[in-house]
């Protein structure tokens, strides 16, 4: 029996200027463009093989074999890696992360950046990072930001061929770090493909999305510029302003928990003192606590001071999705 097989590891990433809603759900084409920071040391791990004479796909994650609507989403995404490689081979998949899945940390992010990188590898494809970044979004939309490194990018565009996702800054442009505050480790109960759903039904989402390209604008000058006032004033209202779309969805999203809003005034209260950090909250109740490198262990003992808290994840700023042997 033959096999091609490839493994690669890709980084989580931090919104800071959010991803919600699409205006094409089977494309996953955005409803606005976005910005983030991937997270070193956050990743997910996987292996493909395509194997001749396999019946079916299979897949693998942290040890325990799954199927179900995991497994077909997996195998609909590797349908487009067969067809831009004209095989019809099945494969193997064997993935696992290193921190909690369905969360809030953007396990879906890495594991499909890693599993696009992999499977095109594996099937002699050699695209250009535009076009892997271009189908790693058609597994998850925040996957293709976990192609690129450092500090990017996501282009809503007008179709297809121009959303995608590239770097706007280097890993070494700003030593943040990402202090992420586990409130909670537990599958969440609404992926985030579901709440994506059901953006449309908030009346607060048509305004904001209209106000994404100021915010955008705002996040990328105070990036580029290393301004940390800016960065955290645009972060937090975008956090906010996605979370109230959530909130006034139907049926309602509720991720937040009481250590989540803890977190979140206790932030606000340690920057008014001086200390350089701001929060942003993905669809679940972690919440993401940016701030210098040079302050992310005050800033995580702190945290891990928070009644609530499990525990504190530190990630600096992350480089792209490779390949490792």
């Amino acid at each position: 029996m033959s096999d091609q097989s490839a493994t690669a590891v890709a980084c989580a990433n931090i919104a800071l200027i959010k991803y919600w809603g699409n205006r094409d759900a089977a494309q996953r084409l955005p409803a606005n463009g976005s910005i983030s920071m991937n997270l070193e040391g956050l990743f997910t791990r996987t292996r493909v093989a395509w194997r001749e004479g396999f019946k079916e796909d299979s897949l693998i994650i942290n040890g325990l074999p799954v199927r179900g609507t995991a497994l077909q989403r997996v195998s609909d995404f590797l349908a487009l890696v067969r067809n831009m490689a004209g095989m019809d081979w099945r494969a193997e998949v064997v993935s696992e992360n290193n921190f909690p899945a369905g969360t809030g940390i953007a396990s879906s992010a890495s594991a499909f950046a890693a599993l696009a990188l992999a499977a095109s590898i594996a099937a002699r494809l050699d695209l250009e990072p535009a076009a892997l970044s271009r189908l790693a979004r058609r597994g998850s939309g925040s996957a293709c930001r976990s192609i690129p490194g450092g500090f990017v990018e996501w282009q809503a565009g007008a179709g297809d061929e121009d959303s995608f996702a590239a770097s706007i800054a280097s890993p070494e442009h700003w030593e943040l770090a990402d202090c992420i505050a586990v409130v909670s480790a537990e599958y969440k109960t609404t992926g985030s493909t579901e709440g994506h759903a059901l953006a449309d039904t908030s009346p607060l989402q048509a305004g904001r999305v209209a106000d994404a390209p100021h915010r955008l604008d705002i996040c990328r000058r105070a990036l580029l510029s290393r301004d940390f006032d800016a960065l955290a004033g645009i972060v937090e209202l975008d956090s906010n302003l996605m979370h109230a779309v959530m909130m006034t969805s139907t049926p309602p999203l509720f991720y937040w928990q009481e250590s989540t809003l803890t977190v979140m005034r206790w932030v606000r209260e340690w920057r008014l003192g001086g200390l350089p950090v701001c929060y942003s909250i993905d669809a679940g109740p972690n919440v993401h606590v940016i701030t210098e490198r040079a302050a992310a262990g005050r800033v995580a003992d702190l945290l891990g001071a928070v009644p609530g808290i499990q525990k504190v994840l530190v990630a600096p700023v992350g480089g792209p999705a490779r390949l490792v042997k």
